[in-house]
């Protein structure tokens, strides 16, 4: 059976070896196509000099079939499938049209060029699917399922929720679940860009496509193959690839159009300059030849999808999913930008920033009671109070008796005194206004929770908790407000809450007490006060304003119902890479419109041109699909990080 088993691993990978080989020729075969057909055109315009006019032009037919046969391919496809004229077809007819007037050379070189530019295309195209598929090779495709106490290999497609299984030191993770026995570090590189591996105990979650460390651990299922965090991630860029921009869903709407008006021009040109302009047939036909290559407008289509291809390829490599063009467009116009608080602007959970016990108590001694009263509670408070005192190196002791009072806080007897801890209603109403102006006012203005300490009839100290800012919070507003973006938080805390945390990162404008309703009515009057607005959230509760925003990014960290409902998801939970995501925007636009101004300026001076007879069909080829080959590089620079800043 393990001889079996192996002889069909070694044959399955065998087949994905070979399929992966053939992908990759397949990839470059239109380039192979290219320089084929330049080589048949080098040898056509030798035999040609030689005056073996035969042997040439067999050669340049052999540059014809070679060069154009995808671009002819995908031409009459298009046209059948839509019944539609397209730019592909028009550079066919047009090469036709020169050899038909004695221009083989000509003919073949527009071939040749035209397919030089579209092997650059699917070249962009394969690169900026080469994170997907990078991506893809991460998830493993079998685990090791545990039943009635035995291993057996299967294939991840075939785990449901509630199973079992077993991950061994080094591999990666099948499916996402929970850690039911063992403890071990995992790689979370591949999801959230951290590349120091995280402490995993029992009970804590782990991802698809993260790698185990060290410990051997049994992991239960919690979600199935297609819900995975992981696959999530892949289908968010394979949506990006296929969903078109605006500007590129205007140019395909205007292509079948101009298409029809050249053809109709061209079929004019051969006849009218004949009468009105006294031209002989001959230049009338030869000038309707050249119209046909300079009027066609491949270098305003190519203008748009590689350089929008370009900048998604770079912002998934970078932690910044777009789920399409048409967001990564809209980006670079915002003029405002609201912000969730919790999770968001800061670390999601609360903190100990002050611990105050007053002078006649050890602050040792009362937080070991504090600590060991708060283990028996699951309160988020009593969880952040339990790690700071476990970060002290404090030994829990053993309460007496305990009770859990909902809402205020808890009691607890230990050593045969009375202990409270929680809120300033559930202290000693005499004394707790003296001590908090003695002890606590400060903090308490400042935006963080407090936590009383009683002991007896005494208050003899408190606990300032606080959800922290996230460290690059400050930066991040502070490049948004440099680009010219306004930045606003949307809280449902109080205000006091509210001033603090918008202080501390630098915004002057918020709005506080904010039902998850509210934040939708408040996110229409930032639209209407600044224009194109986006939203930054991560929980359940910011889903409605995400969705109502003209760009909805989610941290990457955030509910699965935030990271369906945004257009933008930040993977690595950086806030500093909304601002990257901006500036890579504003270069692609920037670059788009360079493209069409160059593009549309080109083909006008061509056709102008070809107008007053001041241009031969060898320089129009060359002016015409030169400039096709110049605006795919010019998307192709997206591929490059940027480092500089931009206003």
């Amino acid at each position: 059976m393990e001889a079996k088993l192996k002889l069909l691993k070694i044959t399955k990978h065998r087949i994905l070896t070979t399929r992966e080989t053939f992908s990759n020729i397949n990839s470059y075969i239109e380039l192979i196509f290219a320089i084929g057909s330049g080589i048949f055109i080098v040898a056509g315009w030798l035999l040609s000099k030689a005056d073996l006019q035969l042997a040439s032009i067999v050669s340049f037919l052999l540059a014809y079939g070679i060069g154009g046969y995808f671009k002819a391919k995908e031409g009459l496809s298009d046209t059948l499938l839509h019944k539609q004229l397209n730019v592909e077809l028009l550079m066919v007819l047009a090469a036709i049209g020169s050899a038909i007037i004695g221009y083989w050379t000509e003919g073949a070189l527009l071939i040749f060029i035209f397919a030089l530019s579209g092997a650059l295309e699917t070249y962009t195209m394969d690169k900026s699917r080469k994170e997907l598929s990078s991506l893809m090779r991460l998830q493993p495709e079998e685990a090791w399922l545990l039943e009635n106490n035995k291993e057996y290999r299967v294939s991840v497609a075939d785990l449901v929720v509630g199973n079992h299984i077993l991950v061994k030191p080094g591999e990666r993770i099948p499916a996402d679940g929970i850690i039911k026995k063992g403890s071990t570090s995992i790689d979370e590189s591949a999801i959230t860009g951290e590349s120091i591996p995280v402490s995993k105990e029992v009970g804590q979650e782990i991802f698809a496509g993260t790698v185990n460390g060290q410990g051997s651990i049994i992991v239960e299922i919690t979600k199935p193959n297609s819900e995975t965090l992981f696959q999530k991630i892949i289908t968010l860029v394979q949506n990006a690839q296929s969903e078109k921009s605006p500007s590129q869903q205007f140019i395909e709407r205007f292509e079948g159009t101009y298409v029809k008006i050249v053809l109709s021009v061209v079929a004019l040109m051969m006849v009218l300059p004949h009468y009105l302009l006294d031209w002989s047939w001959n230049e009338a036909f030869y000038r309707a030849m050249v119209l046909l290559v300079v009027a066609s407008p491949c270098a305003v289509v190519a203008s748009i999808m590689p350089a929008t291809l370009s900048a998604i390829s770079n912002g998934a490599r970078n932690g910044m999913l777009f789920k399409g063009g048409v967001h990564l467009e809209t980006l670079g116009n915002i003029r405002a930008i609201a912000f969730d608080k919790t999770g968001t602007l800061t670390i999601g959970h609360p903190e100990v920033t002050n611990y105050v016990v007053v002078e006649e108590h050890s602050p040792a001694d009362v937080l070991q009671i504090v600590a060991s009263i708060e283990h028996h509670s699951n309160h988020p408070l009593a969880e952040a109070i339990g790690k700071f005192a476990a970060s002290q190196m404090v030994d829990l002791l053993t309460p007496d008796s305990i009770e859990d009072v909902s809402g205020w806080g808890i009691q607890a007897i230990i050593q045969g005194q009375t202990w409270k801890i929680g809120k300033k209603d559930f202290m000693n109403k005499e004394k707790i206004d003296q001590f908090r102006r003695q002890y606590v006012t400060k903090h308490a203005d400042s935006g963080k929770t407090i936590v009383y300490i009683q002991k007896e009839a005494d208050i003899i100290g408190f606990i300032a908790l606080k959800d922290c800012i996230r460290t690059e919070a400050k930066a991040a507003i502070d490049e948004l407000q440099q680009l010219g973006i306004q930045p606003i938080m949307l809280t449902g805390d109080s205000q006091t809450t509210a001033a603090a945390i918008a202080n501390e990162v630098g915004m002057t404008t918020f709005v506080a007490e904010c039902l998850p309703e509210q934040k939708v009515t408040e996110l229409k009057k930032i639209q209407a006060t600044y224009g194109v607005t986006a939203m930054v959230g991560d929980g359940i509760n910011d889903a409605p304003a995400l969705a109502s925003a003209n760009v909805g990014i989610a941290m990457g960290q955030g509910t699965d119902v935030a990271l369906e409902t945004a257009d933008i998801v930040l993977m690595k939970n950086e806030l500093a890479k909304i601002s990257e995501a901006v500036q890579l925007s504003k270069r692609m636009n920037r670059i788009i419109k360079q493209n069409l101004f160059f593009s549309i300026g080109v083909l006008f001076i061509l056709v102008l041109s070809n107008f007053f007879q001041a241009i031969d069909l060898p320089f129009g080829v060359i002016g015409h699909e030169g400039s096709t080959i110049l605006v795919i590089l010019n998307g192709l620079r997206l591929l490059k990080q940027h480092q500089k800043k931009m206003a």
